[in-house]
């Protein structure tokens, strides 16, 4: 079991153009928070998000953001612990499989 579960978020403030109506990447950023953290504990949970627009120094954003704005992923673009587990509109079960792979712990 990892010690840690890093949930990352990689997206832009103009919305993805093949997800017109969806929410924006920052608010699927708040929102998965709020969604995991009522079902795990959020004692191992860490979450960051990533503009792909700005992405921090460092080359396996930069690569994953160059990517994503050359069309290879749709964004917001969700990974768990470095696996891509959505992209576009998030499926929160398939993100919860994910978490109980890695050894989320649910909340009792």
């Amino acid at each position: 079991m990892a010690d840690r579960i890093l949930i990352t978020v990689y997206g832009a403030e103009q919305i993805c153009a093949s997800c017109v109506g969806a929410p924006g990447s920052r608010d699927t950023y708040e929102w998965l928070q709020a969604a995991i953290g009522r079902k795990y504990s959020d004692d191992k949970i860490a979450y960051e998000y990533i503009d792909i627009e700005q992405p921090p120094d460092n080359e396996k954003h930069q690569q994953l953001s160059e990517r994503i704005l050359n069309d290879e992923f749709f964004y917001p673009l969700v990974l768990v612990n470095d696996e891509i587990v959505a992209e576009g509109i998030p499926k929160l079960k398939t993100i919860y499989q994910e978490l109980d792979k890695n050894g989320a712990v649910i909340q009792s």
